[in-house]
Order: C-alpha cells, then sequence, then structure tokens
C-alpha cells in the first residue's frame, strides 16, 4: 500500500513530537523507540549502538530483504537529534497551514528521515530491491557527529551508493557537493594586573583574542569559496582588570583539499604580538569537503533521469553547509539533500512543504528499486 501525503504527515508529526535536540538522551531514546517500533512493522531488524560521551544511542535498520547477503548495498543516512532544545514544542508546536507543516526538527530533518523510512515500508511489501538496504540513524549530526563518524565511515565502506535524507535546497535541489568544516578553539592566556594602578603589569588576553579575531575572517574568499566565522567569543574576570584569558570558537568552510592546506598553515603560523600572551590551540579538520566525482555524477544522472518520469526536474547543487554525507562521500557515490522541500531549518518557523513528501518519496524509492 501507497502511503498518502496526509498519512506520511501524521507519521511525522510523531516524530516531531518527540523533542531530541543533541544531548537530549531522555528524548533521544524516546524518538529511537519510536523508530524502533515503527521500523519493526514492516519486518526489519533494527539494532541499538549505546550512546557515549554524553550522546545518544545510534540505530541501524536493516531492510527485511538481503539478510546475510555480503553485496555492498546501499546506505541511507539519517540523524534524530535536532538544535531544538526541550521546551521549544510550547512555543513552536506542530501546525499546519494549507502546503506548510511547521514545527521544530520537521525539515532538518525528521521529515526526510521518516519518509525514507517509509519508503523501505513500501518496498518491503513488493518483494524489495536488487540491493541490501540498511538506514542508519545517527543521534549526534547536528554537532559534528563525534560519536558516530565511525560507524558512519565503516557501514559507507560496505555500500555500493549512500543516499543522505538531509533537507533539499532552495526549491528541491538535492546536494552534489559539500565545502569541508574546519573547527578551532583558540585561547589565549596573558598576565592579570590592576587596570588602573599597575596597567603596564599585565598582558592583555583580550587584545590578543581581538587581533586573533580579525585575522581569522581575513581568512574569508568568497573567490576562493572560503568562508571563516569566529561565532563565539569571551574572556577577562572584571572591567577592571587586565585579562588573564579570552578565548574565540571559529568555523572555517572550506572547498577543496588545497584550502585545508592553506588554513592549515595559517594556523600553525600563529604567534603572539603581544609579551607575555601565549596562545593554545585545538581543533581542526571536522569533515572533508564532499566533491562532485565521477561516481557522484553518475549517480545524480540517474536521480534526474528518474525525477523526470516522476513528474518533476531535479537540480544538483553545492552548498557550504556539512553533513554526514561528507564522510561517506570520499568513500562511495554519494547523493544528499534527498529529503523534503521545505525552507528555514534551525529557526522557529522551521516548515516542509506537504507537496513534496509524496515525489520526494517516490524518488527514494525508485533509487532503491533500480540501483544495482
Amino acid at each position: 500500500m501507497t502511503a498518502s501525503a496526509s498519512d506520511m504527515l501524521h507519521g511525522i508529526r510523531q516524530w516531531v513530537e518527540i523533542e531530541s535536540q543533541t544531548g537530549d538522551i531522555e528524548g533521544l531514546s524516546a524518538i529511537a523507540d519510536l523508530v524502533t517500533h515503527d521500523y519493526q512493522a514492516c519486518g526489519a531488524t533494527v539494532d541499538r549502538v549505546p550512546g557515549r560521551d554524553g550522546q545518544g544511542d545510534h540505530l541501524i535498520a536493516r531492510a527485511p530483504w538481503g539478510e546475510g547477503s555480503n553485496a555492498p548495498g546501499i546506505l541511507i543516512l539519517s540523524h534524530l537529534d535536532t538544535v531544538h532544545p526541550r521546551g521549544t514544542l510550547a512555543h513552536f508546536p506542530y501546525s499546519v497551514e494549507g502546503d506548510i507543516a511547521r514545527g521544530p526538527g520537521i525539515y532538518d530533518m525528521k521529515g526526510g528521515a521518516y519518509i525514507a523510512m517509509q519508503a523501505v515500508r513500501e518496498l518491503s511489501l513488493t518483494g524489495g530491491t536488487p540491493l541490501p538496504v540498511t538506514q542508519l540513524f545517527v543521534s549526534d549530526e547536528e554537532v559534528g557527529s563525534p560519536t558516530s563518524q565511525e560507524l558512519i565511515e565503516e557501514l559507507a565502506r560496505a555500500a555500493k551508493y549512500v543516499l543522505v535524507t538531509e533537507p533539499a535546497r532552495e526549491g528541491g535541489q538535492i546536494v552534489i557537493a559539500r565545502k569541508g568544516v574546519m573547527r578551532y578553539y583558540i585561547e589565549t592566556r596573558g598576565q592579570a594586573a590592576h587596570a588602573g594602578t599597575r596597567h603596564q603589569d599585565g598582558a592583555s588576553a583580550i587584545a590578543e583574542i581581538a587581533r586573533l579575531t580579525l585575522k581569522f575572517h581575513g581568512l574569508t574568499d568568497y573567490g576562493r569559496g572560503i568562508t571563516c566565522n569566529v561565532g563565539e567569543i569571551g574572556g577577562g574576570t572584571g572591567v577592571n582588570v587586565v585579562a588573564d584569558k579570552a578565548w574565540i570558537w571559529v568555523d572555517v568552510r572550506v572547498p577543496d583539499a588545497e584550502a585545508v592546506a592553506d588554513v592549515e598553515a595559517f594556523v600553525a603560523a600563529l604567534a603572539a604580538e603581544e609579551p607575555g600572551v601565549s596562545i593554545h590551540v585545538s581543533g581542526g579538520l571536522n569533515r572533508s569537503a564532499y566533491e562532485t566525482s565521477a561516481g557522484v555524477e553518475a549517480l545524480f544522472g540517474h536521480a534526474k533521469g528518474l525525477a523526470a518520469k516522476i513528474g518533476f526536474e531535479l537540480k544538483g547543487m553545492k552548498t557550504g553547509g556539512g553533513s554526514d554525507g561528507n564522510f561517506t562521500a570520499p568513500i562511495a557515490p554519494t547523493l544528499d539533500g534527498l529529503g523534503v522541500d521545505g525552507k528555514d531549518a534551525h529557526s522557529l518557523n522551521e516548515q516542509l512543504y506537504i507537496s513534496s513528501l509524496e515525489p520526494r518519496r517516490d524518488l527514494l524509492k525508485r533509487l532503491l528499486e533500480t540501483l544495482s
């Protein structure tokens, strides 16, 4: 039986109304329980990988066909966590208005994860697909997948193709390339002193972190596709004290390996300008760039042809945002952004377009049916 948009929206609502911010173990456990229940209804096996380091459990759902096969299969990659803290539903509840359904995490990415599961459930009624299918649900994607990266890469190495259910972009486009992500924590340590009577004895960690902030922002080169953002800053103990400690968190997006090397060289060469101040750096490359390889091009061409038969034009794009697709693209041909269409991820206006549910589910089904 093929589910209608209304049917799928009912299921998505149940997922959305379980709040599951990254690190909310109770919420993540509850959504993992529901996903397990929903998936097992079609005969799938679901293995639960216990969480660690303050993160939730991960789920590995295997479609009820191809069991025992050692043939490389299809990995569907999804995440259970959202950026919305517990209590968000109280002032941003699930709602429907015309073609729009709103709610925390509905677009990024509970809608996309759900329609992929629905595609598998429907295929289980028609005998399955040429290749084994596994859907991985991780619980820490929104913070860089620190506890799931190894599992993602392990399953990708056993796959022939990877389909990522991150949301569609700009009117339904899917992602065929992503920038790499580099993250740094920079701390400066100086010498505290009374700001009025012994200013000359101090060494300001804040002054040094301010200079570093401007240097990092100077890395931005729109022509090369490099952007750098100092997104968090702090330091000092009082307005009348020369600061002995300050810090920044830095996000750098890079298009390719050459840009990674340039940023790494810049960071390695950092040196304090003020005597008595030291610089301490941690972090580095979080996600490598996901580049459009020949395998990705071929997979996209196949998906584009399937979409045309379904009745819509599929376009591919490169985005600056990172996803778990960055981990899999160097391992197996990967298509990203196969989830629902909508807009305003990570906001209190997050929404999906109900009219996108059936065609996007159908595209996932046709991909699973035709890839071999």
